[in-house]
């Protein structure tokens, strides 16, 4: 019998809403349909299902099942998306993990989590086996695209297995992944993600966006990252087709290529990655049919977003802001909306409670700072294996974000630093945030990030660092008086740095525990 027969003739199974069940309805409602395009091979979605309760099935018989953890180091492949699926089918939780770690940074994972599989591809294959020498219990190791290599087993040779699978009751308040946070600053915590709560994103994104079943999506953000999840869960749930890009160096030109070819509808990118969209030369000779454009991760200044309304003026332009513990979307802002409330991040959703308080859980008055907190159903359900970790984060029944905000009397949502990013100096709070706001705005800045250094007057003082648009020079002198009256005297750079790029993680947001270690000693002084 078949894994969607069986599926079928179990009702309790068929009610449940995940992405195992999207997949086995539109494998029977539209089987030769792409559910997945990559590098011009196509999934269909009789495929997707065929395939991945053939990897379940494969599992299975090697002992992996209920509550098991298994890792995927991958670059991007529409085998990502079937081992997910192939990992939840059988009530493993699919733990991605950021292919650019160190053997150390991915092995503390692999112990956090208590990984005892994982799926790689040959690029990553010595990457993994690295890995393994640093004490990892792992004992099955998948290697997609190749065959059998050493103790690893070929992807393709375990789907060709084709035994029967039987597909287990998977409620949706079971946990579906384990994703672990960016760790910009410490270690990181392994967020749990239940498959009710990538329902409610999948949700959220439908109505957000206004996706339905003909859009065709661009996956262009790594598959380990929430926003990549985030973004394929809606196509799921609507029979829509995504489009894999392959994991590259960022190039406009090809990319706007893919999308033509492809004849792309939605794409996500970060607010670097759409100036660059935007200036590449060919951009208004293209034959888009672009009608969703969204970006996220970091602000958008007001050049970038009429750049974005004049290049493309028939698309709906969404900013998303959220966090991996949310699945990750919270906030929402229309591009309708977007110049008139510059800075701003969006309205929170209405499937999810907010509030703004104080550190002793008091709500603070409109317009005033304090920390968001969330309700709702896309809030991860713990931090894996860390209970005071998620005791901290739900302190007074609702998640902490640590995103210190201000709403306004329309209630759009304005974040002015990260908790653990505020400076103070002198006494008075310095929201490094709000400086990047204003700093953005400067035409030969590219891009800003501010951090802290210390300072024997006034305990702390911020310090801008930038990377200039080609062929401009900034010094610190020309940059406080352009401040001017922009932003208030003591908020003002004490130090410029210039550098090439700001380092950021797969999510596009800046690492600022890099910039603290290495911005200080290049500072230049105010004087």
């Amino acid at each position: 019998m078949s894994a969607v027969n069986t599926l079928t003739a179990q009702p309790l199974l068929s009610r449940r809403n995940h992405w195992i069940n999207w997949v086995a309805t539109h494998a029977e409602m539209k089987p030769d349909q792409a559910a997945f395009r990559f590098r011009g091979e196509v999934t269909t979605w009789r495929q997707l299902r065929d395939r991945s309760a053939a990897m379940a099935g494969a599992l299975a018989r090697r002992g992996v099942g209920q509550g098991d953890r298994v890792l995927l180091l991958t670059l991007n492949r529409t085998e990502f998306f079937e081992a997910v699926l192939a990992i939840n089918a059988v009530g493993a939780l699919a733990v991605p993990v950021n292919f650019r770690l160190t053997p150390p940074e991915v092995a503390y994972i692999a112990r956090d989590c208590g990984a005892r599989a994982v799926f790689t591809e040959p690029a990553l294959l010595p990457l993994v086996q690295a890995v393994r020498g640093e004490e990892s219990e792992l004992e099955l190791v998948v290697n997609m695209g190749a065959d059998t290599a050493g103790d690893a087993l070929g992807y393709e040779e375990l789907v060709a297995e084709s035994q029967p699978f039987t597909p287990i009751d998977l409620p949706e308040d079971l946990p579906a992944l384990i994703l672990y946070t960016s760790g910009t600053t410490g270690r990181p915590k392994g967020a749990v993600l239940s498959h009710g709560n990538m329902s409610a994103q999948a949700l959220t994104c439908i109505r957000a966006m206004h996706y339905n079943g003909d859009d065709v999506g661009f996956l262009a953000s790594p598959v380990f990252h929430v926003a990549a999840l985030g973004s394929v869960a809606p196509m799921l749930m609507l029979g829509a087709t995504t489009v894999i890009h392959p994991l590259k160096a960022f190039d406009p030109s090809e990319m706007l290529d893919a999308w033509e070819g492809e004849h792309v509808t939605t794409v996500f990118l970060v607010p670097v990655q759409w100036q660059a969209i935007c200036a590449d030369p060919t951009v208004q000779q293209r034959d888009l049919a672009l009608r969703v454009i969204s970006w996220g991760a970091a602000p958008a200044s007001d050049t970038l977003l009429r750049a974005m309304a004049e290049t493309f003026p028939d698309a709906k332009n969404v900013a998303v802001f959220g966090q991996t513990e949310m699945s990750p979307i919270t906030c929402v802002l229309d591009g309708d909306d977007a110049i008139r409330k510059l800075g701003s991040v969006g309205k929170p959703i209405p499937t999810i409670q907010t509030r703004v308080v104080d550190d002793d859980m008091n709500d603070v008055a409109p317009g005033q700072v304090g920390e968001i907190v969330y309700r709702g159903p896309t809030m991860m359900a713990e931090y894996w294996r860390n209970p005071q970790a998620t005791a901290d984060a739900f302190y007074g029944g609702w998640f902490h974000s640590g995103d210190l905000v201000r709403v306004d009397d329309e209630g759009f949502v304005y974040v002015v630093d990260r908790k653990k990013d505020m400076i103070i100096s002198g006494g008075e709070n310095i929201y490094c945030a709000e400086i990047e706001n204003v700093l953005f705005a400067h035409p030969r800045i590219r891009e800003a990030a501010v951090i802290g250094r210390p300072d024997p007057k006034w305990t702390e003082v911020p310090v801008a660092v930038v990377a200039l648009e080609a062929g401009q020079d900034l010094t610190l002198a020309e940059l406080v008086d352009w401040l001017g009256d922009r932003l208030a005297r003591y908020k003002h750079p004490k130090d410029l740095v210039v550098v090439e790029a700001l380092p950021r993680n797969a999510s596009g947001k800046v690492v600022k525990g890099e910039l603290r270690e290495s911005a200080p000693a290049s500072a230049r002084a105010a004087g």
